[in-house]
């Protein structure tokens, strides 16, 4: 009898904590927040842009003045 006992109340551990593990996977994807297509655009599109303004700093072409000033301009591009 006290090997069910025991089966028993492991079988209860464990579905607590299957029950725990759920809610925190319920909360973490109540938090998740669908992005418009509009949103999504201008995330990938800002993203482009940093990526040019920071290759454009890194250019020794010009002086640092003028591939800061550059940058700038293109980071006002953003959304």
């Amino acid at each position: 009898m006290t090997e069910f006992n025991d089966t028993e109340r492991e079988s209860k551990v464990k579905q607590e904590l299957v029950k725990q593990q759920l809610d925190r996977l319920e909360a973490d994807v109540a938090q998740l927040k669908v992005k418009t297509q509009q949103e999504f655009y201008d995330e990938l599109r800002n993203g482009v842009i940093e990526e040019v303004a920071h290759m454009i700093e890194n250019m020794h072409a010009f002086g640092k003045d003028t591939t800061h000033s550059f940058a700038l301009y293109i980071r006002g591009m953003k959304k």
